[in-house]
């Protein structure tokens, strides 16, 4: 199990990912992570460890953003270890997601992906996602995340952001249970 977390609005994002992820680190212990747009540039922070561990990593070094993802991992697929802590990034390091769940043809996708030359760092089922994210996305990031969808096998709860669509989070679900919360001028995700 994995605790997801996203935000979307005028405030500061990073105090509102930890405040949820905290609510959340009961469905994982052995790391966490927060990715932030700000600007346009992603800042990925994560760290083995519990949530407290993350923070202590960050420090005074607080990333700002109005919008991110957080995530809790408790692992499936790989070792508890920084390169396999969430969020992912895909080759080019425009596209994050985090992922509860499990991605039953990860193997498939991860040895065609190989083929066409992505480099994979870290032994997660997810990181398949978010290259899949970057080989199919054609300026709009909702229809990549359709067609992703359309080649995974498996349940899951994602969401995905990216410097390229930066005014949105695209979340998924299948099977594994996700919460929008809409509010006036921003948007949450759990």
């Amino acid at each position: 199990m994995c605790g997801i977390v996203g935000y979307i609005g005028e405030k500061q994002a990073y105090p509102i990912l930890i405040d949820g992820l905290s609510k959340l680190e009961y469905r994982g212990y052995d790391s966490a992570g927060v990715a932030l747009l700000d600007e346009d540039q992603l800042e990925i922070m994560k760290s083995v460890g519990r949530l407290c561990k993350l923070e202590e990593k960050i420090g005074e070094q607080v990333p700002f953003g109005t919008m991110g993802i957080g995530h809790t991992r408790w692992a499936t697929h790989g070792r508890p270890c920084d390169m396999n802590a969430h969020p992912h990034s895909d080759c080019s390091g425009e596209f994050v997601v985090i992922h509860n769940g499990i991605i039953e043809n990860y193997q498939a996708l991860r040895k065609l992906l190989k083929a066409e030359g992505h480099l994979f760092r870290s032994e997660t089922d997810t990181k398949v996602l978010a290259h899949l994210v970057e080989h199919y996305f054609c300026g709009d990031l909702k229809a990549a995340v359709l067609q992703v969808l359309e080649k995974v096998s498996g349940s899951y709860a994602l969401v995905v952001m990216s410097e390229r669509d930066p005014h949105r989070l695209i979340c998924a679900r299948k099977d594994s249970p996700l919460v929008i919360g809409l509010g006036e001028g921003e948007n949450f995700i759990a």
